[in-house]
């Protein structure tokens, strides 16, 4: 532990909700410092408190029935000792950008669309500093370069949507950095970017860290992906503190089961395909006054039984495809000038053919914009293809007249990746689970339907108590599965699951893919499993196929692509990879003291 004072030290932090029925503590009673130069992790699953912390630590949390109290004791250079919590607000907005910043989880909702990147961060140094324009825009050039983002001066004048999500996120860190606060908060940075994409903004972070002196409070729901960058972890669990140490004391010797739990979730590389993954529930128990035991007697990885993929059935090698894509292709014209004319196409699927067995899993993986989504759409013809062939059961999905094809994707479906932004606000879980049987018109009435949504619910893991809510009152987990039981609904040979899980906690993550297998195993269903996550990828899969620029540039089974990869493109991929492994830790841990040390030397 540092012997240096605090630079933000953290008493009896409480934040209360209040409505007219319940009052709920988000954030319960903790207490944590963060000293000079230091990175702390606080992880945690989704409602554990962690954001929220973040956010009242900001003074950023607008609800008026929301109340704050404890200590936040903020010291810095320029600002001296002050309170968070008590300070006015005009001090506060002071502070605010310049001693105080925070990297939001949404980088498209925090960036502002009908202003250029580049103005947006050289506003934050016209607002606290004493540049002029000119100065304002080469220090951004500057922060553009340090943050890595190809062609500054490109992305200084491009709007949010001009750039892809990990620019734009490396943008927002741009901005967090342009005053050199002495405290970043970085609040879910990574969440659903690309595991490249990922690990560039992670070494970002650290980079920062140590050139500029800066204190980093990382928050995340993935362990893994702290691992290499912190120096200590805080565990949330409903808004309470349950455990910190330094990282190989958490990730080597966890003493509480929640983080047990948290560690055990995340599919590692070296899992069988054959074994259930573990959830939290599984480490440990709660009674009815919310105090925690351990379950003793868990094991940890236990079988699935009769998985129904092709692996274990080598007698459908010789059958006939389910899916096939021949020479696909989906190209976007750009359109430049008065006349709009033609002046190109944008490639996003070029030529790509694959098959898929009755009962596999295919696995499509790769960064963002290698035009995975665009290929699933254009599967299901939610995109028109520009060229080639979909044969589904034999059937040609590519010459389909529309109420062919409302009745061919009774069999074809696809669970999205944004669950939220799938269903619809204004139906009922019942109905939304309930429409798609009453637009193919399936089972004789309403009673039976009625039975049959029941069925679904009990089949993705849902009480019969969901049947009346909306899909505001569920949890990101629940709601996937509420889209699970929609697309089950019209008894599916095959699901496409477009990043289907790439947004939930872990813990969730790992039920819905326990899920997945599940109900694989029960209903004989076909998966093509669209993931950015190679780890995930591994797991799920009978064979992967690997997307680089539109098209498929290797593929194989999980084995073969993980122990001998063909392409550096899938090289890269799979280095990317957090692992949490104690070694990989060191070794990390190790390079950060190194860079740490070449910084220094350089400052004397």
């Amino acid at each position: 532990m540092p012997t240096t004072t605090p630079i933000l030290q953290v008493r009896d932090l409480e934040t209360t909700f209040s409505t007219s029925h319940s009052t709920t503590k988000a954030v319960d009673g903790i207490s944590f410092e963060v000293y000079p130069g230091e990175a702390v992790a606080i992880v945690g699953e989704s409602g554990s408190g962690k954001s929220v912390t973040a956010l009242s630590l900001m003074r950023l949390i607008e609800d008026a029935d929301a109340a704050t109290a404890g200590e936040a004791i903020f010291q810095s250079e320029k600002c001296g000792e002050v309170d968070l919590l008590q300070l006015p607000e005009k001090q506060l907005q002071q502070i605010r950008g310049s001693e105080l910043s925070m990297v939001f989880q949404d980088p498209m909702s925090s960036l502002n669309p009908v202003y250029t990147c580049g103005k947006q961060v050289a506003e934050v140094l016209l607002l606290h500093t004493h540049l002029s324009k000119k100065e304002a825009k080469e220090r951004v050039l500057q922060l553009f370069e340090q943050a890595k983002l190809p062609n500054p001066i490109q992305v200084f004048e491009a709007y949010p949507h001009e750039i892809s999500g990990g620019q734009k996120q490396r943008v927002m860190i741009a901005m967090a950095m342009a005053c050199k606060p002495a405290l970043l908060i970085a609040d879910e940075p990574t969440t659903a970017l690309d595991v490249t994409v990922q690990a560039r903004v992670l070494q970002l972070i650290d980079e920062l860290r140590v050139k500029e002196r800066t204190s980093v409070l990382f928050i995340t729901h993935d362990l893994s992906v702290v691992a290499e960058i912190a120096d200590r972890i805080l565990v949330m669990y409903k808004g309470k503190l349950v455990e910190q140490g330094s990282v190989m004391d958490i990730f080597t010797n966890p003493q509480h089961p929640y983080t047990k739990g948290l560690l055990a979730c995340r599919p590692s590389l070296s899992i069988s395909r054959e074994l259930r993954l573990p959830v939290v529930a599984d480490f440990m128990q709660e009674d009815a006054q919310g105090n925690v035991s351990e379950v003793e007697d868990y094991i940890h990885y236990t079988p699935l039984t009769g998985m129904a993929g092709i692996k274990h059935q080598p007698e459908k090698q010789n059958q006939p495809p389910l899916l096939q894509v021949n020479n696909l292709k989906v190209y976007f014209p750009v359109r430049k000038g008065f006349w709009s004319r033609t002046a190109g196409y944008v490639k996003a699927v070029d030529g790509v053919s694959f098959e898929l067995k009755a009962g596999e899993t295919i696995g499509l993986v790769g960064e963002s914009g290698c035009g995975k989504t665009t290929l699933g759409r254009a599967i299901l013809r939610l995109l028109e293809p520009s060229q080639g062939q979909v044969l589904f059961n034999g059937h040609d999905f590519t010459n389909l007249n529309a109420e062919e094809l409302r009745r061919s994707r009774r069999h074809l479906q696809m669970v999205f990746q944004d669950p939220h932004a799938s269903l619809n606000p204004m139906h009922t879980v019942g109905e939304s689970i309930l429409e798609p049987m009453q637009v193919h018109n399936l089972h004789s009435g309403g009673k039976e339907r009625r039975t049959k949504v029941l069925e679904l619910l009990d089949k993705v893991g849902l009480s019969t108590a969901m049947l009346h809510r909306y899909p505001h009152e569920l949890s990101g987990g629940q709601q996937q599965r509420v889209c699970l039981a929609r697309a089950l609904a019209v008894q599916p040979q095959c699901l496409i699951c477009d990043e289907a899980v790439s947004a939930l906690d872990v813990s969730v993550q790992a039920q819905v893919l326990n899920l997945l297998n599940k109900l694989k195993e029960e209903f004989g269903l076909s998966y093509l499993f669209i993931t950015h996550d190679l780890s995930v990828a591994k797991y799920m899969s009978d064979r992967i196929l690997v997307m680089q620029g539109g098209r498929i540039v290797e593929s194989g089974t999980p084995e073969q692509l993980f122990s001998q990869p063909q392409q550096e493109y899938t090289r890269t991929l799979i280095s990317a990879i957090p692992r949490g492994e104690p070694e990989d830790i060191a070794a990390a841990q190790q390079q950060r003291k190194a860079l740490q040390e070449r910084v220094s030397y350089a400052g004397g």
